[in-house]
């Protein structure tokens, strides 16, 4: 008999899939996986559909994505793992062993909501895409949720000594992030670790933010963008 106070989930709850992607790890051709559910609210949200841990109809299940994987061998380098957030599917770090055992790379994309899941999946994951909302102590004028910056900067802080390659993002909104709040972004980041940081620009693609939409959504000036450029190895601005 099932033990009716178990939580975890017979399945994953998948949110989407693209069989074929080249933007979303850098440099490799692969699959995206998208989970459903997210802990926070963020303002600019262009997925909103996937912030709520419910299963998107029309999908492949994750068993038959698995038995697809195996014809794309010498197709695909690897499966990205997108969401929402994906470390909100419990089941992540045993679908991550699974595509690893399969031959092919990993990458991840995370605003880092579950240091201990991101913990266990580390040892298995080739390349993470770092969604950084703020300075941490700012995140909840992003994300909307108290104490969000918390669990953020512990995945930091793990993913920058653990040796697998990543980037920092962050998107930005003149409503979100003065420039100042930019530089001393940054400064911070640099700091602690960071070598690569993309600068994303606003689009409203799927927001519902209604202030966000309202209000010009223009980028950080020439100075503001300099600073940035000076703190990394590699720096890039996406529009």
């Amino acid at each position: 008999m099932n033990d009716p106070h178990d939580e975890q989930p017979r399945s994953p709850k998948l949110g989407g899939f693209v069989p074929f992607s080249s933007c979303d790890y850098p440099g490799h051709l692969v699959c995206v996986v998208f989970t459903a559910g997210c802990p926070w609210r963020c303002r600019y949200c262009h997925n909103p559909h996937l912030q709520k841990r419910e299963r998107q109809p029309g999908l492949p299940s994750w068993d038959e994505i698995l038995a697809w994987l195996p014809m794309r061998k010498g197709l695909l380098d690897g499966v990205v793992f997108c969401g929402g957030e994906p470390l909100a599917e419990p089941l992540m770090p045993r679908m991550i062993a699974q595509v690893k055992a399969l031959g092919f790379k990993v990458g991840l994309h995370t605003g880092g909501a579950y240091p201990d899941r991101l913990h266990a999946c580390l040892p298995y994951l080739d390349w993470v895409g770092f969604d950084v909302k703020h300075q941490f102590d700012h995140y909840p004028g992003v994300t909307l949720i108290r104490n969000s910056g918390d669990p953020a900067r512990r995945s930091l802080a793990m993913l920058a000594t653990s040796g697998v390659p990543f980037e920092c993002r962050t998107t930005t909104h003149p409503q979100l992030h003065s420039a100042e709040q930019l530089r001393q972004l940054a400064d911070q980041l640099a700091a602690s670790g960071v070598r690569d940081f993309a600068l994303q620009l606003f689009r409203g693609d799927g927001c519902l933010d209604d202030e966000l939409l309202r209000l010009p959504a223009l980028p950080p000036d020439a100075e503001t963008l300099a600073h940035l450029e000076a703190r990394f190895e590699h720096f890039t601005v996406r529009g």
